[in-house]
C-alpha cells in the first residue's frame, strides 16, 4: 500500500472500529443458536451465560442489567452487533473483579504467597541510581507488600540512610522512607505490610530506628508479646499493621559477609536476561547441578546479600530495637540443612539468593517444602542482576517460598508472571498457597517437586481476534506506510512439565487482526499454571514490535468467550487494546 493510499485510510477512522462484519464466524453462529428473530431476550441470554460462559449462577435480572448496560434501542434484548459489542466489553472480562477477596485470610502468614519487593528504594538499576520513597509509594500502589530497606549510617553517622551499599546509589534518608509507608501502606489493600530491614547499623542507630519506627507508625506497628513465636499470625489479624522483619542484633554481630563465588559483588556484569521482553522466562527444566556447580550453598549461608564485616565490632545490643522484630530472621550455623531444619516451638524467616535455591531444590526439594509449611523463606535476585532484571519466580514459588522478592522498578516477562500471580485474590497482595504444599501425608510425607504427575484438566485456548491499536498506538508506531501484522504468543507458565509457549500466525496488514487459531494446554498442577499471552507484530528486518501483554492466573480463570485487556510493557493497562479469547477447561 502506497504512502498516500495509507493516509487516506487512516482519515477514515469507522473502518478501524470494531464492526459486525469483524464478528468470527463463531460468535455469529453462538448468536443464532440462542437468539430468535434476530434478538436474544434475557432468558436467552442466561441461558448462554450458563452453558457457554460457564456462569452457572447467572439469573435473568444479571442478564436484563446486561442488555441495560449497553446502550441500544432494543431493550427487549441484544441483536448481534451488540452482542458482539457485549463479548468485547468491560462487563465480560477474563476475572471478575466483584470477586474480591476469597480466600481464607486465617491461616498463618506462611501459608500465603506474599507480593515481595527487592531493594524497593532504587529508581533503576542496582548500581548506580537514585534511592527515593517514589519507587516505594509506586509498589505499594500496586499491592506490593513486602517492602525491603537497606539502611546504614549516613555520613556523619548520626543518622540513618537508605541506599545501596558498596555502589554507587544516591541515599535517601529513612524518616522519608518511612513516612511513605506509613501513608501509603493501605491504599491498595487493607492486608499488612512488611518491613525487611537489611541492617548495617551500630547499636546506637538501631536504637534511633527504634524510635523513628515506632513515632511513625505508633498504634498499626505490630509487636508480639514474646520474642518467639511458636506460629505466625494470619493476614486477617494484621489487618492495616506493619510488620518488622529483620535479624536480631546479635545474630548481626555473628554473621560474615556474603561471597557467593562467582557472584561476590554488586558490581558484576548484567546478565540481561530480562531486558524489555526480548528474552524469555529462564525455564527450570534446564536447571541441572552442572548449571549452579559453582554456588556453594553451605558455604554463603550467613547473610542474605548483605552484612558489613564492621557489624562484628559491636558488643553491645539495642533491647528496643529487638523489640520491634516481629518475624526474626537468620541462618543457624552447620549449613543448608540446618538451615531447612523445622523447629516445633519457633518460626523465623530464611533468605537464599536464587541461585542458592536453584542448587538446593535440586537435592532437598521435599525439604524446603516442608520448611515452608511453617517457616517463611524468601527467595531474592543474584548480585549479578545489576541492570535490575528479575528470574522466573515459579523456582520458589513450587518449593512454597512466601516471599519472593522482585526488583519492581523495571519490566520484562519474569515481572509480568509476577503480576500476573497476585491479580488473584482480588489484588490483595497474598494469595493462598494450593492445599499440597500445606498438607503432610499419614507418614509425614509432603509434596515432592520433582514428582512426575499425571494432567489433571487441560485448558483449551482460542484467539479469535483483537482490536484498539488503531486508538492507543501512533498510526506509524509499526510500520511507517502500511497497517500492523499482528501475531499472539499463548502458553504457560508453571511447573516444568506444563510451562509451554505457542504462537498464531501473523495477519498481514490488519489494526484488527482475526487469528481463529485453537491452542490446548495439558495442566499437571494448575494451581499454579499462568496463562501468558503476548502480541507482537511482524518485522521482516528488525526486531518485532511489541503489541501488548498479560498473564493471568489460571485457577481464576473464568470459562467462555472473554474480552481480555493488554498491558504495556511496564505493566500499565492500555485504554483499548484487547484480545477475544476462548477458555474451555476439559
Amino acid at each position: 500500500m502506497s504512502k498516500q493510499t495509507y493516509s487516506v485510510c487512516f482519515c477514515c477512522r469507522r473502518r478501524f472500529k470494531l464492526a459486525l462484519a469483524e464478528a468470527p464466524p463463531e460468535i455469529k453462529t453462538l448468536f443464532h443458536t440462542y437468539a430468535e428473530n434476530e434478538l436474544m431476550t434475557p432468558s436467552q441470554l442466561q441461558r448462554f451465560l450458563v452453558e457457554i460462559q460457564k456462569q452457572e449462577k447467572a439469573t435473568i435480572e444479571d442478564a436484563q442489567a446486561i442488555i441495560d448496560s449497553l446502550k441500544h434501542f432494543h431493550r427487549k434484548g441484544l441483536n448481534l452487533e451488540t452482542f458482539f459489542n457485549y463479548l468485547f466489553s468491560d462487563n465480560n472480562l477474563p476475572l471478575v473483579p466483584s470477586l474480591g477477596v476469597h480466600h481464607d485470610m486465617t491461616l498463618p502468614l506462611s501459608h500465603y504467597f506474599i507480593y515481595t519487593g527487592h531493594n524497593s528504594y532504587l529508581t533503576g538499576n542496582q548500581l548506580s541510581s537514585d534511592c527515593s520513597d517514589v519507587p516505594i509509594i509506586h509498589a505499594l500502589k500496586r499491592g506490593v507488600r513486602v517492602i525491603e530497606l537497606d539502611i546504614w549510617p549516613n555520613s556523619s553517622k548520626d543518622n540513618v540512610d537508605v541506599l545501596h551499599g558498596r555502589t554507587l546509589t544516591t541515599p535517601v534518608e529513612l524518616i522519608r522512607c518511612l513516612r511513605a509507608i506509613k501513608e501509603h501502606a493501605f491504599v491498595a489493600s487493607e492486608f499488612p505490610v512488611v518491613i525487611t530491614l537489611e541492617d548495617h547499623l551500630t547499636p546506637d542507630l538501631q536504637a534511633k530506628v527504634a524510635e523513628m519506627v515506632t513515632q511513625t507508625f505508633g498504634d498499626i506497628l505490630f509487636s508480639p508479646s514474646t520474642e518467639s513465636m511458636k506460629e505466625f499470625p494470619s493476614p486477617e489479624s494484621l489487618k492495616k499493621r506493619i510488620i518488622i522483619s529483620t535479624k536480631p542484633p546479635k545474630e548481626y554481630l555473628e554473621a560474615k559477609e556474603i561471597k557467593e563465588k562467582g557472584d561476590d559483588s554488586q558490581h558484576g556484569k548484567a546478565s540481561g536476561d530480562d531486558e524489555a521482553w526480548g528474552k524469555d522466562v529462564p525455564s527450570m527444566k534446564r536447571i541441572t547441578t552442572a548449571d549452579v556447580k559453582d554456588i556453594n550453598v553451605d558455604e554463603d549461608l550467613n547473610d542474605e546479600e548483605d552484612t558489613d564485616e564492621s557489624d562484628k565490632s559491636h558488643h553491645n545490643e539495642a533491647p528496643e530495637y529487638r523489640r520491634i522484630i516481629a518475624i526474626h530472621a537468620g541462618k543457624p550455623k552447620g549449613g543448608i540443612h540446618e538451615c531447612l531444619k523445622v523447629d516445633p516451638d519457633k518460626v523465623r524467616r530464611l533468605s537464599l539468593s536464587e541461585a542458592q535455591l536453584e542448587k538446593a531444590a535440586i537435592t532437598l526439594g521435599k525439604e524446603i517444602v516442608r520448611f515452608t509449611q511453617r517457616n517463611i523463606l524468601r527467595v531474592y535476585p543474584k548480585g549479578t542482576r545489576i541492570t535490575s532484571s528479575n528470574y522466573n519466580p515459579l523456582v520458589g514459588w513450587m518449593h512454597g517460598a512466601q516471599m519472593v522478592a522482585f526488583n519492581m522498578q523495571g519490566y520484562g516477562r519474569s515481572l509480568w508472571l509476577m503480576h500476573g500471580m497476585f491479580k488473584a485474590n482480588g489484588g490483595c497482595g497474598y494469595v493462598k498457597k494450593p492445599d499440597f504444599l500445606l498438607k503432610t501425608g499419614p507418614d509425614n510425607e509432603v509434596f515432592d517437586p520433582k514428582a512426575k504427575l499425571s494432567v489433571k484438566t487441560t485448558l483449551k485456548v482460542t484467539v479469535y481476534m483483537g482490536e484498539g491499536w488503531y486508538y492507543d498506538f501512533k498510526h506509524t508506531h509499526f510500520d511507517q506506510y502500511s497497517p500492523p501484522d499482528f501475531y499472539t504468543r499463548v502458553g504457560i507458565a508453571g511447573v516444568p512439565d506444563d510451562t509451554v509457549m505457542k504462537r498464531t500466525k501473523a495477519i498481514e496488514d490488519n489494526w484488527l487482526p482475526t487469528w481463529n487459531e485453537v491452542f490446548e494446554f495439558p495442566l499437571t498442577i494448575p494451581e499454579l499454571a499462568l496463562l501468558r499471552i503476548e502480541v507482537h507484530e511482524y518485522d521482516m528486518s528488525e526486531k518485532d514490535d511489541f503489541g501488548g501483554q498479560t498473564v493471568l492466573p489460571v485457577w481464576e480463570l473464568r470459562s467462555g468467550i472473554r474480552a481480555v485487556p493488554l498491558y504495556s510493557q511496564k505493566g500499565e493497562k492500555y485504554n483499548s487494546v484487547k484480545l477475544l479469547m476462548h477458555f474451555e477447561f476439559y
